[in-house]
């Protein structure tokens, strides 16, 4: 703790000294930001290890077992497969299991691949990560406006982050609104109208997987 703290220190002078000779990069500015919200946190100098990427509405990157990241700022959704172990590896005041980080990374280097998703109607947007644990479909729909999620062999999620509307099955017809979560068993179809503009998001297992069972 003591090193990191004397590093920490060092690199917010250098970085201050060097800012009134010099633009920063956008990773500099980004560990100094880092370092006044977590003070003497070693991953403040993990930092520059990083990519550092930023998404504009609509992107999405995705993530392999065992690879360190931090959301930095800004809201998104998140969609994982089943882990029993979350390790913990800075930026944060909860504990670090050095130990077990350090056994489980996988050192590998490279650009993360930004994935834009593909259209399944003028409303749904579906994001396919290469492995067979997940997809997710993103719907925005205008106010006044129907759409539907066919069928799947499988089951799905429902996450609603903006609007209201209502989401109707063969059995049931609920009332959605922001911040609600809904779950539809497999070989369902769900239908959703707005009464505003509405944005949810579908998280359901990989349809290439199903296809293939």
């Amino acid at each position: 703790m003591e090193m990191t703290t004397k590093a920490t220190t060092k690199l917010k002078s250098r970085l201050h000294k060097e800012s009134q000779v010099r633009p920063l990069t956008e990773k500099e500015q980004l560990v100094l930001r880092l370092e006044k919200q977590y003070p003497a946190d070693i991953g403040v100098i993990a930092a520059f290890f990083f990519n550092y990427v930023k998404l504009n509405p609509g992107q999405a990157l995705y993530l392999g077992a065992n690879e360190p990241h931090a959301y930095i700022s800004g809201e998104c959704i998140e969609c994982m497969a089943t882990s029993d172990n979350v390790v913990r590896a800075g930026l944060t005041p909860k504990h670090r299991d050095v130990q077990t980080l350090c056994s489980m990374l996988t050192y590998k280097q490279g650009f993360p691949e930004i994935l834009k998703g593909f259209p399944l109607s003028p409303y749904i947007t579906r994001y396919l990560p290469p492995f067979d644990e997940f997809e997710v479909d993103c719907c925005i729909l205008p106010k006044g406006t129907s759409s539907v999620f066919p069928a799947v062999s499988g089951p799905s999620i429902f996450l609603v982050t903006d609007g209201e509307g209502s989401m109707l099955t063969a059995s049931h017809n609920d009332a959605v609104a922001k911040g609600d979560v809904l779950f539809a068993p497999a070989n369902t179809e769900i239908s959703i109208t707005t009464s505003s503009k509405l944005q949810l998001y579908r998280a359901g297992v990989n349809s290439r997987f199903l296809q293939t069972v």
